[in-house]
């Protein structure tokens, strides 16, 4: 279910959808799992309430409305509270869980003598954390508790009856703080969970940018070396053949000797030092899979076209967006998929990503997203956002 703790979203990267290789079968049947959360919460709800209604359904309890009202009435609670289980969005979250809480007090108040109706009061408020804060869920458990009151009252005003509503209400008003008290619970340790997710990539991606700095430091020594040992080397060689250009016999033939020596130790450096150049970095495909593969609750996707070429400060900004492309899916999108793009056009080399989430009507930037435009505007590309269905985020590098 999504959690009304993203309501106010503040977008720090960006996401999307798609398919990527597995590591093991497992890993795509937890996948599916994640993806149906939502829908099978929402059934689950959806059956439950069915099953506690199933009085009124099947005439058991006395109905003070038409039977068909009193049917419609249910319908728009169940239709409610499937809204309010499986939506995405903020303000039709709302609504949803608002009409659930209106619908199940008429539910209840239009049949006769509370009794098992009541556990609807008990399932709408669990859903209270889903759809709005804590604050506003605690009042409407009470106002629940005041609705389970009434309708055990309404039968009788008796001594016994009164002492009845009394134990009915606490009754209710416990069971329905223990129901919100778990939802909010299992929605805290969700977003424990995508914070440990965000934290994880924001590691690979530094990983994989300090091995980038080791290889550019490398080649920093190796070119010292260069110039130190071989240059030196040149030297000495240059000046073993001009003298010999300049004595005969055997003398002559001993310094060409110790250039012959020089030339071979020359060369063996120079093999040396070009096997020792070729520290390839990760290419940019492998790198993008190693930073998203294998993230609970979102599968990655990634596409590289083949005749994508960029250099190592290119490739250190594609890598550094995808990263925040993926963290702020994480935190923000409530998606389960995200589909990472790099392709070449006719004015550069562009990344694209885009999750299947809730997007956003307004797309407001957190230092995340601000960052990320800052570095490709440094290297005289742009960032483009777009929250209208899921999110999608374009990063362009300019053609050389």
């Amino acid at each position: 279910m999504p959690s009304s703790s993203d309501a106010a979203q503040r977008v720090d990267g960006a996401s999307a959808d798609a398919p990527a290789p597995e590591t093991a079968p497992r890993g795509r049947a937890a996948r599916a799992v994640l993806r149906d959360a939502d829908l099978w919460a929402g059934v689950a709800t959806l059956v439950a309430a069915l099953l506690v209604a199933s009085p009124g359904l099947f005439g058991i309890v006395p109905l003070r409305v038409p039977y068909l009202v009193w049917l419609a009435l249910l319908l728009v609670l169940l239709v409610a509270l499937l809204a309010t289980a499986t939506l995405h969005r903020d303000r039709p979250r709302l609504a949803a869980f608002a009409t659930a809480v209106l619908a199940s007090w008429a539910v209840v108040l239009t049949a006769g003598g509370g009794g098992f109706l009541l556990v609807l009061l008990v399932i709408v408020a669990a859903l209270g954390p889903y759809a709005v804060p804590i604050a506003v869920t605690a009042a409407v458990v009470l106002l629940n508790t005041a609705i389970a009151a009434i309708s055990t009252s309404g039968n009788s005003g008796s001594s016994p009856q009164a002492v009845e509503t009394v134990i009915v209400a606490g009754f209710y008003l416990l069971i329905q703080s223990a129901a919100v008290l778990s939802s909010h619970a299992l929605l805290q340790e969700r977003e424990t969970r995508r914070r440990l997710t965000a934290a994880h990539v924001e590691l690979r991606a530094a990983t994989l940018e300090r091995a980038e700095a080791a290889r550019t430091a490398e080649r920093l020594r190796i070119s010292r070396d260069l110039h130190d040992a071989i240059g030196h080397q040149l030297t000495v060689l240059t000046l073993q053949l001009e003298t010999a250009k300049h004595v005969d016999g055997e003398l002559a033939r001993a310094h060409i000797e110790r250039a012959g020596e020089l030339a071979r130790s020359l060369l063996a450096e120079v093999r040396s030092t070009v096997g020792a150049l070729r520290i390839e970095a990760l290419g940019l495909e492998a790198a993008l899979r190693e930073m998203t593969e294998d993230l609970p609750g979102l599968e990655v996707t990634v596409d590289v076209a083949p005749t994508v070429a960029v250099d190592d400060v290119e490739r250190a900004a594609l890598i550094r967006a995808a990263q925040e492309i993926v963290t702020n899916t994480i935190r923000h999108a409530e998606a389960t998929s995200l589909h990472l793009v790099v392709a070449v056009d006719a004015h550069g080399t562009v990344l694209s990503g885009r999750d299947n989430g809730r997007g956003a009507a307004r797309v407001r930037l957190g230092n995340g997203l601000d960052g990320l435009r800052e570095r490709f505007t440094a290297l005289g590309g742009e960032v483009q956002f777009d929250g209208g269905d899921g999110f999608v985020v374009t990063a362009r590098v300019p053609a050389a």
